[in-house]
């Protein structure tokens, strides 16, 4: 069961219900009795660990081989 927030249209009350993921049955608000609506936030991303910063990343060099080289034909 996860956490919803929902908004009134009629008195812009927010609040939140506890639902299914799959249940479609209407929301009413708790105060008048309303239509709610559901509002959708950003959700709150965390990137911890290496990799993710300017000095985790790797080095400049191009590892051995022809990586930097054009193929034949194209300059």
């Amino acid at each position: 069961m996860a956490l919803y927030e929902y908004e009134c249209a009629a008195c812009s009350n927010r609040f939140e219900v506890r639902r299914t993921f799959n249940d479609e049955s209407a929301v009413v608000c708790p105060r008048c009795q309303g239509q709610g609506r559901r509002i959708f936030s950003p959700v709150a991303a965390i990137f911890n660990g290496s990799g993710f910063y300017t000095t985790d990343s790797r080095k400049s060099e191009p590892a051995s081989g022809n990586c930097g080289d054009s193929p034949k034909g194209f300059t």
